[in-house]
C-alpha cells in the first residue's frame, strides 16, 4: 500500500518562514513520525518549514541531530544542577535529582517529547549517532560521581554510575512509551530512587 507523504499542516501559504529551533523540531517530527526518519530528507524538513537548508544546518550538524534537539545545552543544564546541589546530598540522591530535572518537560511539549524517545529509541539508522550522545550524557553523570568521591572520571566506579543511571533511565523511557499514559518523572523517580537502594532490597 503507497503512503502519501505528509507536509505538516503547520506551514500554509503565505505564512512567515519558521525559523525556530523547536518549530523546526516539530516540522521534523511530523515528517519523520509520518513518512519514516529514512525517507525525510533535510530538503523535505526545510520545505515543510519555509526555509532554505542552510538554515537547518545553523542549528543542526546533520539530520541524526534533529531528534535530539537541543541536547549539548540540556547536558549543559544539567552540569549547572549538579554544580548548584548539595554537597551534603547522597551521591545517588543527587543523580536522581539531577535526572529528574533533566527530563523536565513542559506539559505542553510532553507530546512531541514522547515522539522524540520513540524515534530515537526505535529507529535503527539513529543507533549508532545515539550511542555518541549516551556516553555524552552518561560521562556527565561520571564527572559529577567522581568529583563527588575524588576520583578520576574515568575511574571504574564513576563509570559504573553513568552507566548505571543511564541503564535504569532508559528503563523507564521505554516504560511510558509502552504505557502511553502516566508521568515520565514519577517513573524516573520510582527507578532512580530503586537504583539509591541498589535495585532490591535484601
Amino acid at each position: 500500500m503507497s503512503v502519501t507523504p505528509v507536509i505538516p499542516a503547520t506551514r500554509r501559504v503565505g505564512r512567515r518562514p519558521v525559523t525556530s529551533r523547536s518549530e523546526i523540531e516539530h516540522i521534523a517530527l511530523d515528517l519523520f513520525t509520518h513518512n519514516g526518519f529514512d525517507t525525510t530528507t533535510v530538503d523535505d524538513i526545510a520545505a515543510a518549514a519555509g526555509i532554505g537548508r542552510r538554515t537547518v544546518f545553523r542549528y543542526y550538524a546533520s539530520k541524526n541531530d534533529i531528534p535530539w534537539g537541543a541536547f549539548d545545552e540540556q547536558l549543559d543544564r544539567m552540569r549547572a544542577t549538579f554544580a548548584a546541589l548539595s554537597g551534603d546530598l547522597p551521591v545517588m540522591a543527587a543523580v536522581r535529582v539531577a535526572v529528574l530535572e533533566f527530563n523536565d518537560v513542559a506539559p505542553a511539549e510532553q507530546p512531541w517529547h514522547r515522539r522524540r524517545l520513540r524515534l530515537i529509541l526505535d529507529t535503527p539508522a539513529l543507533q549508532a549517532h545515539s550511542t555518541l550522545r549516551y556516553a555524552a550524557w552518561r560521562q556527565v553523570v561520571a564527572d559529577y560521581a567522581a568529583a563527588r568521591l575524588g576520583l578520576s572520571p574515568d575511574d571504574l566506579v564513576p563509570q559504573s554510575i553513568g552507566h548505571a543511571s543511564l541503564g535504569v533511565a532508559l528503563a523507564a523511557y521505554e516504560r511510558w512509551l509502552r504505557a502511553e499514559s502516566g508521568e515520565l518523572r514519577d517513573l524516573l523517580d520510582t527507578v532512580f530512587c530503586a537504583l539509591e537502594r541498589g535495585l532490591v532490597e535484601s
